[in-house]
């Protein structure tokens, strides 16, 4: 089972993201995602930074995916988009359908990014004739729901000409919007956000009345209030995932790839709590569940 970094999903300065990634170079990952996935008018870190930024962790051997925007609103953001695809020295992630068809049309291969909405062996089969390599299963999607999906997929012929990534740990991306919840948060329009989500790494919490917290926010995407983890549920997907994704959420998320690698056979289990780790989607449960 390989394991790979994700993309940051939260807005961070190029220098925070230029010492991030170092370590990232020297860490356990087998693969790392790099690129703004969420909101184009984060340009602190331009496109020729995260070129250079690639080429550094590619250099310590590690497979690098430039991951792409998962909205798309205008047609400067199309033009940027074909740089990414175009790039032509790494793997791209499509997180939007008309990335996939960028590719598509100039026979790159692509992984399908979780937030691509695929749900049967009908799109999946569709996909891998686009030239889809490796595909990240969407966030609430359960185990059952994938064993089935591939069996499916093996009754097609078309199992072994994929892999199946699964996000394993970080606050789940569950939505987004044209609105940025960040600038509203703070009063401000969209068009004059002044890019505030920079001023909230860790994005910023949602409590409900209650004080449970149930969401983040993070610019134009909400988040789960909980953190996934999949730490534990490794040995039940050993058989079925080739690779595991932890999304940064900090540097110590570097450090809980070597977690996950210890236990990937359950013999070292790993400490989850109640109230702030989740597991749910993966046993049918309630996303915010932490299932035993």
């Amino acid at each position: 089972m390989q394991y790979a970094l994700g993309p940051v999903l939260w807005y961070w300065p190029t220098d925070t993201l230029e010492d991030f990634y170092q370590q990232a170079a020297c860490s356990s990952a087998d693969i790392v995602y790099l690129g703004e996935a969420v909101c184009s008018k984060r340009r602190a870190t331009p496109y020729a930074r995260w070129m250079a930024l690639a080429r550094d962790v590619a250099a310590s051997g590690k497979q690098v995916v430039l991951s792409t925007l998962a909205l798309l609103q205008s047609p400067s953001e199309l033009k940027e988009l074909q740089r990414y695809v175009e790039n032509g020295e790494f793997l791209i992630e499509a997180n939007d359908i008309g990335t996939v068809n960028m590719a598509a049309e100039r026979h790159l291969p692509f992984v399908a990014g979780p937030t691509l909405n695929v749900y049967n062996a009908d799109t999946l089969q569709l996909l891998v004739k686009e030239g889809m390599t490796r595909w990240c299963m969407p966030v609430e999607m359960s185990r059952d729901w994938l064993l089935q999906l591939l069996e499916q997929c093996e009754t097609r012929g078309i199992r072994q000409q994929f892999e199946v990534e699964v996000l394993g740990y970080g606050h789940l991306p569950l939505a987004l919007s044209a609105r940025c919840f960040t600038a509203r948060s703070e009063n401000r329009a969209k068009d004059d956000c002044e890019t505030c989500c920079i001023n909230y790494p860790k994005g910023r919490r949602v409590n409900s009345q209650e004080g449970q917290q149930v969401f983040v926010l993070n610019g134009i995407q909400t988040m789960s209030g909980y953190c996934y983890n999949l730490g534990n549920d490794l040995a039940g997907m050993r058989d079925q995932v080739d690779c595991v994704r932890l999304s940064p959420q900090d540097r110590s998320t570097l450090a809980e790839i070597d977690r996950f690698r210890a236990n990937e056979k359950g013999q070292a289990p790993l400490m989850v709590a109640k109230g702030s780790d989740c597991n749910g989607y993966w046993h049918k449960l309630a996303g915010m569940t932490l299932a035993s």
